[in-house]
């Protein structure tokens, strides 16, 4: 049996269920107290639950691509000829983390910017506190669009930072 490769599957099964739990939650609580403080989840008002859902779910799609960085950071300090420590591999999490986090900030926000330019005269959040469900679907597809979109590049982007060991140039 591989135990290496076993102790690393569970460190990253562990590690995906908690950051994203966390993530997840921080970022339920910011949505609720910036744009809908006095509606509860457990009201009748769908459409903020299919616009939560929707906002949770392209965060999901942003950490899906974040999450596997990180544990290329674990096997390559598991690897015997790299000497990345635990505290480089937190400072590094952290930073992918925090660029993820700013990027589902500027996607969220270029929807909502977007989506009010292209509907002049409609005031989402006033719909959707309204329970006006067909503009928390289309605001929801836009964001989860723009999302989909723009998840491989920021996957590029952690990709670049990652720490990997250098290499010699076998060719010149």
């Amino acid at each position: 049996m591989q135990t290496k490769l076993l102790t690393l599957a569970f460190i990253e099964i562990a590690l995906a269920i908690i950051i994203s739990v966390l993530i997840l939650f921080i970022s339920f609580k910011i949505l609720q107290k910036v744009f809908f403080k006095n509606i509860p989840l457990t009201g009748n008002n769908i459409a903020f639950s299919v616009f939560t859902a929707g906002i949770i779910l392209s965060i999901g799609i942003i950490l899906s691509e974040i999450i596997p960085s990180i544990t290329n950071m674990i096997r390559l300090s598991m690897s015997s000829n790299n000497d990345i420590t635990f505290g480089k591999i937190i400072q590094y999490s952290g930073l992918y983390l925090f660029i993820g986090f700013v990027f589902a900030v500027l996607i969220n926000t270029s929807v909502f910017v977007l989506f009010s330019a292209l509907t002049k005269g409609v005031n989402e959040f006033r719909d959707i506190q309204q329970n006006n469900i067909a503009t928390a679907i289309v605001v929801v597809a836009t964001l989860l669009s723009i999302t989909l979109i723009a998840k491989d590049s920021i996957s590029l982007l952690i990709s670049a930072l990652i720490p990997y060991p250098e290499t010699t140039n076998f060719l010149l």
